[in-house]
């Protein structure tokens, strides 16, 4: 599975705005980015879209293909969004209160 890593590095510049968009809403106290949390979150987002597509007769390979291509669609759609939320946090942390 892609990396958000890899990612940035094979992507142009929209896609790395939109990767370093992601890692700036998984902060750290320090107010750094926590890198690890964000590639976690993106390869939880990776497998939530893959838990909802169906199941053509693809090759695995290709239906993970197909779900990095959506989660990479995913970060340069909200990308330009003002104060969006990472999804895999909101799922963790609950509805606001």
């Amino acid at each position: 599975m892609i990396t958000l890593h890899d990612v940035h590095e094979q992507g142009g510049e929209a896609v790395k705005a939109a990767v370093l968009a992601f890692g700036a809403r998984h902060l750290k106290a320090s107010a750094e980015t926590n890198w690890d949390e964000a590639e976690k979150h993106f390869t939880h987002l990776i497998e939530a879209i893959m838990g909802t597509a169906p199941l053509p007769q693809d090759s695995a390979a290709a239906t993970v293909r197909r779900a990095e291509n959506e989660a990479i669609g995913f970060l340069l759609a909200v990308n330009t969004r003002p104060n969006y939320r990472c999804p895999i946090c909101v799922k963790q942390s609950g509805p606001p209160l």
